[in-house]
């Protein structure tokens, strides 16, 4: 295995909830929580999450956009802000930002855009210049005919190039990727992705690469970090982690990744194939130890008692203050298993209520009801529910 070149530990960065005449604090949003995971050298290591889930906020941590309010980040072994100073470290990690049009200056040309951060770090105007149109050469872009233009005379996936040679202006070792292809139609986003792969390999890069897109994180990423809420869930190989997800965020994350068969929306995990997992509430993240953050209904005739204890335990990893859990099942659930997880339940300290559903794909109202029942709570009350 490769070195690592980046580690994170227990990063956290929280916002405060001001409001009121006197614009007092009334509550923090947790962004980003005691967030902790390792890059290697050469590796592209995909971060996906819902939106609000604190994956752009952990990208600007990384950069030092936005200090954090406890935590420790070391590049290549130094410690950012002790041994590695910010401006070091702009030359070694560089970002590429999702909307092409705004992080480009206006009044700067292409090739002065990606010229200037050379020329501020000590490089002459002629040089900083070469090595512009050296990088539009690189990312597709004739430095003829694109040299002099700006940002408003260029399509969105002429930017987004002029972006990347920017990031690759100063010879980084790191590359951090922001949805960076989610603001470019499909054809011309294909096209951005297989450049990337073309760079990496050739200037030796590494990726952190974040996006919406399931599809497209498995396509480019070695290993994948998943978000929410403002905590890591699961980390682990692309292949193994989409094959046999074991967080049960991560099963409903991928449950919703849309498939090429026009006979099914979705696809499922191959190890979730037979479950039913669905996204029931969305509370909100300033008060999450308030209600439940999610709800899962299984639905499968071949339940190990065994891993409903495993699932639970991850339940009460991610809900410090979970006291009670629904059981769920539909006809196909013999009364047997129905009770075998209800013991589980048990076994755990944890609190049971049981309901059942008919048809093989539960009624998401009846869902519902269990959850409102089990929290003590409405869906407006928790939050926005999601459908």
């Amino acid at each position: 295995m490769s070195r690592l070149l980046l580690t994170v530990r227990d990063l956290t960065k929280h916002f405060p909830l001001k409001g009121g005449f006197f614009g007092r604090s009334r509550g923090v949003v947790q962004a980003v929580d005691r967030v902790s995971f390792d890059v290697h050298e050469g590796e592209t290591l995909g971060i996906v999450g819902e939106s609000g889930c604190g994956k752009s906020t952990t990208a600007r941590l990384l950069v030092r956009l936005i200090e954090p309010d406890t935590g420790e980040v070391t590049f290549d072994g130094a410690t950012i802000g002790r041994r590695l100073a910010v401006r070091e470290l702009r030359r070694q990690v560089q970002m590429v930002f999702q909307d092409s049009y705004s992080s480009l200056n206006p009044r700067l040309s292409a090739a002065a855009s990606i010229a200037y951060g050379p020329f501020v770090h000590g490089m002459a105007r002629g040089p900083a210049r070469e090595r512009a149109h050296e990088l539009l050469h690189a990312v597709g872009l004739d430095p003829g005919l694109f040299a002099g233009r700006y940002p408003h005379e260029l399509s969105g996936g002429q930017r987004q190039r002029i972006n990347i040679a920017r990031a690759l202006a100063l010879a980084p070792r790191l590359v951090i990727l922001d949805e960076a292809v989610s603001a470019l139609d499909k054809s011309i986003g294909a096209q951005v992705l297989n450049l990337l792969g073309e760079l990496k390999e050739r200037f030796h890069l590494t990726y952190v690469f974040i996006s919406h897109d399931l599809n497209v994180v498995r396509y480019v990423s070695d290993r994948v970090m998943v978000m929410y809420l403002g905590k890591v869930v699961e980390i682990g190989d692309v292949e193994t982690l989409y094959r046999r997800p074991q967080h049960p965020y991560t099963r409903a994350l991928l449950s919703a990744m849309p498939s090429m068969d026009p006979a099914r929306r979705t696809v499922v995990a191959e190890q979730a194939r037979s479950t039913t997992v669905q996204r029931l509430a969305h509370p909100a993240a300033a008060e999450p130890q308030k209600v439940f953050r999610y709800a899962f209904e299984i639905a499968e005739t071949s339940f190990d008692p065994q891993q409903a204890r495993k699932q639970l335990e991850l339940f009460r990893e991610v809900l410090p203050g979970l006291k009670r859990v629904a059981i769920l099942g539909d006809q196909g659930v013999s009364e047997a298993l129905m009770k075998a997880n209800e013991g589980q339940a048990r076994a755990l300290g944890l609190q049971t209520q049981r309901l059942r559903v008919a048809g093989p794909n539960p009624d998401l109202e009846g869902a519902l009801a269990a959850v409102r029942c089990c929290t003590k709570t409405s869906l407006t009350e928790t939050g926005s529910g999601h459908r």
